[in-house]
């Protein structure tokens, strides 16, 4: 064990006690209401976070991009969502090969016959199967198709060889944009239930749908949750952050994941210089007002702006070598820009914990 004041910094922290009271409140919430866990593993890319989540009840894995998959594969799990589509001869071959030498196992999101094709022909040239969801806009107009075109593109892409369709995804990442609690509660609802009539027409139309899956950390306590939902896909749940304490999907005493740093100037009053910048907690600002992070146990201290190497915050009683810790604006941006973080316990770090897939 290592006292933070013993760390070098900046550093990369999750608080134990608050990962794995954050796991089990998902977890617990989901397992109650019936709707399975696949929780998006971009947040940590960690092992060891991935492997508690599965302990406490999650089927399987969301991931962003290839690397997450072959990572997770490499590790023996065996439900995974791939919640991306597969554009490009290279992420063809990869999700061919990832199904054929692992007996199945993953799932690809697609929107157009267009993305299908190619995929098509390279699954029916090796002699599998590839099952898909259809993304659906429910709002976020970001990937997915429309809800009245849902039929026929599920019925264009589903009569190429090779494919098959088993339900039907969404990202309500629009319900961000509501700073008002029951607002965004309400439009996660309303998204789920937007996607629940589109499943019910897709089985109207033939299909046998089986899976009918939403995801997001705001969406969380709302859009799951509603009747038809077969599955969730939080994320940044794991560790929340100052977004998700601004949207009111948590407390700051239930982010775990924070930025260690020290103060390395205080040349001008009221604006104390630390060694941690963008490139330790990302510049991710979706509902951040303009700042970069939290000061965690600091109300009075606020984090303004930073350079790449360097924050600036607004504040009095700090002093050089002081230590502060931060709440990231976005926890799975700031994931990415680390190679390692150090599980801690109060005052101590206990584990140094591998970031893995990592763009």
């Amino acid at each position: 064990m290592i006292p933070l004041a013993a760390l070098p910094t900046p550093a990369l922290l999750v608080d134990l006690d608050r990962l794995e009271r954050n796991i089990a409140a998902m977890a617990g919430a989901f397992a109650a209401a019936g709707v399975a866990l696949r929780p998006h593993v971009k947040t940590s890319k960690c092992w060891e976070v991935a492997r508690r989540q599965l302990a406490a009840g999650a089927i399987g894995f969301t991931c962003s991009t290839a690397a997450e998959v072959a990572w997770l594969q490499s590790h023996g799990v065996g439900d995974l969502l791939w919640a991306h589509i597969p554009i490009g001869p290279r992420k063809v071959r990869f999700v061919v090969d990832a199904i054929a030498q692992h007996g199945g196992g993953l799932t690809v999101s697609l929107d157009s016959v267009e993305a299908a094709r190619p995929l098509s022909a390279s699954a029916f040239a090796a002699g599998i199967t590839v099952p898909f969801v259809l993304e659906v806009n429910t709002g976020h107009a970001r990937l997915g198709v429309e809800p009245s075109s849902a039929v026929a593109t599920a019925t264009a892409i589903a009569s190429l060889p090779g494919l098959r369709l088993r339900g039907v995804l969404t990202h309500e990442g629009h319900i961000s944009a509501l700073a008002d609690r029951p607002a965004l509660e309400e439009a996660g609802s309303t998204a789920g239930a937007l996607l629940v009539s589109v499943a019910d027409a897709l089985r109207t139309a033939g299909f046998l749908v089986e899976v009918v899956s939403v995801g997001s950390t705001p969406g969380a306590t709302s859009t799951p949750f509603v009747p038809g939902v077969t599955e969730g896909r939080p994320g940044t749940y794991v560790y929340y952050d100052a977004n998700q304490t601004r949207l009111g999907s948590c407390t700051l005493d239930q982010c775990a994941q924070t930025v260690l740093a020290t103060v390395a100037s205080v040349q001008r009053a009221g604006r104390p210089i630390i060694d941690a910048g963008i490139k330790a907690m990302s510049s991710d600002a979706i509902a951040a007002a303009g700042g970069v992070g939290l000061v965690l146990d600091r109300p009075d201290v606020t984090f303004p702006e930073a350079n790449e190497e360097h924050g600036f915050l607004v504040g009095s009683g700090l002093a050089v070598g002081d230590l502060v810790r931060l709440v990231p604006n976005h926890a799975c941006g700031t994931t990415n820009m680390w190679s390692h973080l150090y599980a801690v316990r109060g005052d101590m770090a206990v584990e140094r914990w591998e970031i893995s897939a990592r763009y």
